[in-house]
């Protein structure tokens, strides 16, 4: 079953386009990879959305995620609330619209 995960970013001030190349660099040949996007929410805001064959795949991505993450970690503020430099989520698609 198709899965997403979707993780909140704040980039330090005057950090926005390293933060942004670094994405385009990223060899994102996960296993089970569909896609994904970086989306700009807000003043130095992002959101990465990555779309996943499988639940089982966004998972056993996890740790090269993770090492993707270190690449740009040093861009990163901390989001407050006990956050730290993410906020991550993922699971399983329950309701899929389409137009």
């Amino acid at each position: 079953m198709t899965a997403f995960n979707a993780v909140r970013f704040r980039v330090k001030p005057g950090r926005e386009q390293a933060f942004i190349d670094a994405h385009k660099r990223a060899d994102a040949a996960f296993r089970g990879f569909v896609r994904g996007s970086l989306v700009k929410t807000g003043e130095r805001t992002f959101c990465m959305i990555g779309e996943w064959d499988s639940f089982d795949s966004l998972v056993a991505a996890r740790p090269k995620m993770i090492a993707m993450l270190d690449t740009f970690r040093a861009d990163l503020e901390d989001l407050g609330g006990g956050l730290g430099l993410t906020d991550p989520v993922s699971g399983e698609v329950v309701v899929d619209l389409k137009r």
